[in-house]
């Protein structure tokens, strides 16, 4: 039986890669700016192109926004398992929890779009925001499971904390984010636990 050999993908031309180059950095500089509503037609001019040629790469938003930060949230979600295997089960969330803020705070309203993503199977960004809260899962889990964790926290409890953390981030100070941070992953932990247990008068 002879096996039809598979097409191989076509190379992006030069001036595309050039193109594509550019409109990545247009956007990583005007979302950093504006945030993830910035305008995509500012976008295109500021790259020098076409907002066909802008389109033409990167159909949506999402689908800027997942380019821009595929290798960012790759990593993220990899951090879990570091973390799992390295690290003491609260703790190893609580770092997670903070370089997720980090990766939210990267672009004003970025947390925001990720959470609309995980309702949305056909955004660009779903996958992506779905491994991250897979991510999160995974050290909500073992955090519960050694009885550092409240057994009403979830992984959706986590996304909503690192969006209002990285909300206040853009609307305040981060001292003042990381207080929040500080006093919700307080009231997180089981009661009982090292650094939820009532002071000794």
């Amino acid at each position: 039986m002879v096996v039809a050999e598979q097409p191989r993908p076509r190379r992006m031309r030069a001036d595309a890669r050039r193109n594509q180059e550019r409109l990545l950095a247009a956007a990583d500089a005007a979302f950093a700016a504006r945030g993830t509503d910035a305008s995509l037609e500012e976008i295109a001019r500021a790259a020098g192109v076409a907002n066909g040629t802008l389109y033409g790469h990167f159909p949506t938003r999402q689908a800027l926004l997942e380019a821009l930060l595929r290798e960012r949230m790759d990593a993220l979600a990899g951090r879990a398992a570091e973390l799992a295997a390295g690290t003491e089960p609260f703790e190893g969330l609580r770092r997670w929890i903070d370089a997720a803020v980090d990766h939210a705070t990267r672009y004003r309203g970025l947390s925001a779009a990720c959470l609309r993503a995980l309702e949305d199977e056909t955004s660009e960004l779903y996958a992506a925001c779905h491994a991250l809260l897979g991510a999160a899962g995974q050290l909500v889990a073992r955090t519960r499971a050694a009885g550092e964790l409240r057994a009403d926290v979830t992984e959706r409890d986590v996304f909503t904390l690192v969006s209002a953390v990285a909300w206040a981030v853009g609307e305040g100070t981060r001292d003042q984010a990381d207080r929040l941070l500080a006093s919700a992953l307080a009231g997180m932990r089981a009661a009982g636990t090292a650094g939820n247990r009532p002071e000794s008068r």
